[in-house]
């Protein structure tokens, strides 16, 4: 058997064929440019990404002999693109960090206040949410809102088009914040006061679930032999975590990109306070039963600025990045990173700001600064899980992503956040994830537990080592930067 994981990113997409047990048969990727103008807009050409994605199906497919038994899809949140019901995209996708509808927040906040939104969604208002493009839609290109059949998030867009019925999961829909967490269903009450029809979104089913199958004359074009099943997907967060194992209570993804985002499950819902005050989401993990929140901030793209700035001629790429961690020193940093280079995660997602280097003295190496910045990224999260409700409480960390790959900075976080750190043997875990989701909805496996424990492998763990607690002392020091010279950074954002 052979399920195809589709992870489908903002910048590029990887197309992975696993078989039952979770090894890799095929693979295929491409990366596509993101339109931006200096009006603040921001889009993906859709029809140009759907191009890929069949594109990379056919690749897939001729690697794997035309076999193909299902399909789900990992995806970006918010950005959505509207659809005709002959399955054409009528524009492009306007993503989350698109200007456009962010104008009208402000009436928003007036129907509803972030706290009873956040006890409804689980999420507070925010420019960066797919409310505000459908917004925009409805006031500003009417013409199009009228003629949409439906507006469909990434991962509801490219199971469309290739045949399924026009279904949404729990974890994306939370991403329109339309969807009432707490009994599945879109808010209508809401919906009908903003003026939005609600015909126009698709339809609510759990991740996993069976949406359709391939259409008979794309099966042919991409050169399988049969039509795929095509199964509900999720979130991208949600898929990474399905894909490293993290399901249950006090586990968590330690997603180690561009950004560094820890994907936290839980079991029972905390009270509305304490996440609000905590700059916490909550959302549907694809585990039915099971809950989701995000900490994240800047991380792999610190790492790349330190190199493009201090060793800006050399060549080498991923080998570069190694013999750059291994000039740092052997224990703590002489100096101290304050990562607010660009715009920070939770708690704050704090804008006007920017980062600090203190320490400096003419005997600081480079090594020592790349020690630091690595613990700045580590010392911010930390502080996060320092603070996170009691239900909440991580044990353990499933890492993915480029930083996962290495051994000391794997070492560095265990001993930072002082809990063990284990990286799977599958570094593409978003399209593992979507593929367990398929091998589910096809039938294969009963559960996602049940696919987990066949289709999951897990690498080496690294645990806090003796004399971890030398890093307590530039902790303290870390968390004083913020407090006193907060307000005298944000002089230098421009």
């Amino acid at each position: 058997m052979s399920y195809l994981g589709i992870d489908l990113g903002t910048t590029g997409c990887k197309t992975v064929l696993f078989d039952e047990r979770g090894t890799e048969l095929a693979f295929a990727y491409r990366e596509y440019t993101i339109v931006t103008d200096e009006r603040g807009h921001a889009e993906l050409d859709s029809r140009r990404v759907w191009n890929h994605v069949k594109n990379m199906i056919r690749e897939c497919a001729a690697q794997a002999e035309g076999v193909i038994d299902a399909v789900s899809v990992s995806s970006l949140g918010e950005a959505m693109v509207p659809v005709s019901e002959g399955r054409e995209s009528l524009g492009n996708s306007l993503l989350n960090f698109d200007s456009r509808g962010g104008e009208y927040l402000d009436d928003f906040r007036k129907l509803i206040s972030d706290t009873d939104l956040y006890r409804i969604n689980g999420n507070v208002s925010g420019p960066n949410y797919a409310l505000s493009r459908f917004l925009w839609y409805l006031n500003k290109h009417r013409a199009l809102y009228d003629k949409t059949y439906k507006f469909l998030l990434w991962g509801s867009y490219i199971l469309f088009m290739l045949g399924a019925d026009p279904v949404i999961d729990y974890s994306l829909a939370n991403r329109t914040l339309l969807l009432d967490i707490k009994t599945k269903r879109w808010n209508s009450q809401l919906i009908e006061r903003l003026g939005l029809d609600a015909l126009k979104l698709p339809e609510l089913a759990e991740a996993g679930s069976l949406c359709g199958r391939m259409s008979v004359s794309l099966t042919e074009e991409l050169g399988l032999q049969s039509p795929p099943l095509l199964v509900v997907g999720t979130h991208d967060q949600c898929s990474n975590a399905v894909g490293c194992g993290v399901l249950n209570k006090g586990t968590a993804m330690y997603g180690m990109g561009t950004f560094h985002c820890i994907v936290s499950v839980f079991e029972q819902r905390p009270r509305t306070s304490e996440m609000l005050t905590r700059g916490l989401n909550t959302e549907h993990h694809a585990v039915p039963g099971r809950w989701v929140s995000f900490i994240y901030n800047q991380g792999g793209i610190l790492l790349k600025w330190f190199r493009d700035t201090f060793a800006p001629d050399s060549a080498g790429g991923v080998d570069l990045f190694r013999r750059l961690l291994d000039e740092m020193p052997e224990g703590p940093s002489p100096v101290s990173v304050l990562p607010h280079f660009t715009t920070t995660g939770t708690p704050g997602f704090i804008d006007k700001t920017s980062g600090l280097i203190a320490g400096l003295t003419i005997d600081t190496s480079r090594g020592d600064i790349c020690k630091g910045v690595l613990e700045g990224i580590a010392f911010y999260l930390k502080e996060n899980l320092d603070n996170l409700p009691e239900g909440m409480i991580i044990d353990e960390f499933t890492a993915v992503g480029g930083g996962s790959r290495s051994d000391l900075w794997m070492q560095l976080t265990a001993d930072i956040l002082g809990r063990p750190c284990m990286r799977t043997q599958e570094a593409e875990a978003g399209a593992l994830g979507a593929a367990i989701l398929a091998a589910c909805g096809a039938g294969y496996y009963n559960s996602i537990t049940e696919a987990v424990e066949q289709m999951v492998s897990f690498g080496e763990v690294f645990r806090p080592a003796a004399g971890c607690d030398r890093y307590l002392e530039n902790y303290m020091r870390y968390k004083e930067i913020a407090p006193r010279f907060g307000d005298f950074l944000s002089q230098f954002k421009k």
